[in-house]
């Protein structure tokens, strides 16, 4: 999924690049679509990207963020084909340095606390209002998706809750870990060693803090990878729970490496997934032998329960 901006101590995020697309190319659904592109298609690669409704004109702005500044003439070249291949005009791509703030502080001033039935997830502010009789697990600031308030984490959540009710998990995957929420959560409830990768280098720096704050350290580890390509990804396979929540078209792209991932019998939580995107991602897993299980839906966004 789309990261949030937020500053490090090494001032990530510092530089924004943002394309505001019209009602015109909303009705395409091309947001969305343009966010896959951006993340997996254009170099340099961004260290976050988030989608923002701008509800006063109808559109939508995808927003890229940078911790050098990109060149703006590059990165034109590099999204307008894109635009070619949609038969779409290319809007204004707007460069600009963003002011020395802690975004992440910012953006989670106004969050409540998370509950699920078993979890409790809060922020330093909510440390006081943790209830009894629940797992409880602190996501800090950090470059990286995942707090548990946006429908793909929640819907995930739930569904790791049904299996572990269900059935032991004793070597999991959390595929785009982004805070290592999902993870934290599985090393929670199982209290076995669960392996979390993410593309972005800052996200797994970020899980394995996450992890050391919530006295989980010696149950995660985090690895910077792309897909399936690491060692430790292939050396710890197979997994009897993958859990991916990033974005339709690259678990698309990934349904053939899941697959030869899993474990016989093994199962795999989908999320990231727009509800127009469902019948997409379920055909190409469906392909692979993988067959759907349970499906929830939560707004716009489906979570998808798939089992070999």
């Amino acid at each position: 999924m789309s990261s949030l901006p937020q500053e490090t101590e090494t001032n990530a995020g510092q530089w924004k690049a943002t394309l505001v697309l019209g009602a015109d190319l909303i009705k395409e659904n091309l947001a969305d679509a343009l966010s896959d592109f951006w993340q997996w298609m254009v170099e340099p690669e961004p260290v976050a990207l988030s989608l923002v409704e701008v509800e006063e004109n109808m559109s939508w702005a995808v927003e890229a963020y940078y911790l050098d500044a990109p060149d703006e003439e590059a990165l034109t070249k590099a999204l307008s084909p894109f635009f070619d291949e949609h038969g779409a005009a290319m809007p204004a791509l707007k460069v600009e340095q963003l002011p020395d703030l802690d975004w992440v502080a910012r953006s989670l001033e106004g969050l409540t606390p998370i509950e699920t039935q078993r979890f409790f997830i809060h922020g330093a502010h909510n440390r006081d209002v943790r209830p009894a009789g629940k797992y409880t697990l602190a996501v800090e600031a950090g470059l990286a998706f995942g707090t548990g308030h946006h429908p793909t984490t929640y819907g995930c959540l739930t569904m790791i809750e049904e299996i572990a009710r269900r059935r032991p998990i004793t070597n999991a995957l959390d595929l785009g870990c982004g805070t290592g929420l999902l993870a934290l959560a599985l090393a929670r409830l199982t209290r076995r060693k669960v392996l979390a990768s993410d593309i972005d280098p800052v996200a797994v720096k970020v899980t394995k803090e996450n992890a050391a704050a919530n006295d989980l350290g010696p149950f995660i580890e985090a690895v910077t990878a792309r897909g399936f390509a690491h060692a430790r990804i292939t050396q710890k396979a197979p997994f009897d729970l993958i859990v991916a929540n990033i974005l339709a078209r690259p678990l698309v792209s990934l349904a053939r490496e899941m697959e030869r991932h899993l474990a016989p019998g093994g199962e795999i939580i989908l999320s990231g997934i727009l509800e127009t995107q469902e019948n997409m991602v379920a055909s190409a897993f469906r392909d692979q032998g993988l067959h759907l299980f349970r499906r929830q839906i939560i707004g716009d966004w489906v979570i998808l329960h798939l089992k070999g």
